[in-house]
């Protein structure tokens, strides 16, 4: 099999899915076009891949699930037989169906998910939880699985759709509990409206408590790291 592109596609408010994806795709021999569809603005994006091409998603996981927003622009990219890897960051604790929903989308969109994994990254929000990660140990596990893969599409034997855990139906997300809210210290700069992947956040009046109802927050946690006061 001759792979012509490759392209990775990453849903990462925090970086780290980003990073993980990153470290992954430096063992290919062809460097990759990097597709960043956190931002609001891509809910819109669209994207076509033909048999040559090769594809890496990157999600992270948020109780055992996609984000919404993420799924969202997913499902509209669009393969022909194209080659996918999957790949799931989460804080250590567990990934659930995330995988699984993620193959769901990739199969269904004419991609074949012949290769995933679950990586450990930094919660996002308890950040003492997996702190450090991925480590060192991290890299050279991820290099080792890159070049398994590319071995693998340098043959001519025929993929196929890889297996992994999950459950149908998916579990339910039912959030998390806390919802990020302007403290004294907000200046108004509207940073965390502009980035919040769900459009969550009011553009005018940001230090209002988050808008839950029209917008679902999607336990991204981009907003809190990314403004000034933090």
């Amino acid at each position: 099999m001759e792979i012509r592109n490759v392209t990775s596609i990453f849903f990462s408010p925090t970086g780290s899915t980003r990073r993980l994806v990153s470290m992954l795709s430096k063992t290919f021999p062809s460097k990759p076009r990097e597709v960043d569809i956190t931002p609001y603005t891509q809910r819109g994006l669209s994207m076509d891949f033909g048999p040559d091409d090769l594809v890496l998603f990157g999600v992270p996981v948020y109780g055992g699930r996609i984000s919404s927003p993420a799924v969202q622009t997913l499902r509209r990219m669009q393969g022909s037989r194209t080659p996918a890897v999957l790949v799931a960051a989460y804080g250590n604790r567990e990934y659930d169906d995330a995988l699984l929903e993620l193959a769901d989308i990739a199969a269904a969109n004419g991609f074949i998910p012949f290769a995933a994994a679950a990586l450990i990254a930094e919660h996002s929000i308890m950040h003492s939880v997996a702190a450090g990660r991925p480590d060192a140990q991290d890299a050279k596990k991820i290099e080792a699985f890159g070049t398994q893969l590319w071995k693998k599409l340098s043959t001519s034997e025929a993929l196929s759709p890889v297996s992994v855990k999950g459950t149908r139906p998916y579990k339910e997300f039912g959030g998390v509990p806390m919802k990020p809210k302007a403290g004294r210290s907000c200046t108004g700069c509207g940073i965390c409206a502009a980035l919040c992947p769900a459009h969550a956040i009011p553009a005018n009046v940001p230090v209002v408590r988050i808008r839950t109802r029209a917008s679902p927050v999607c336990a991204a946690s981009r907003c809190v790291p990314s403004t000034p006061a933090g």
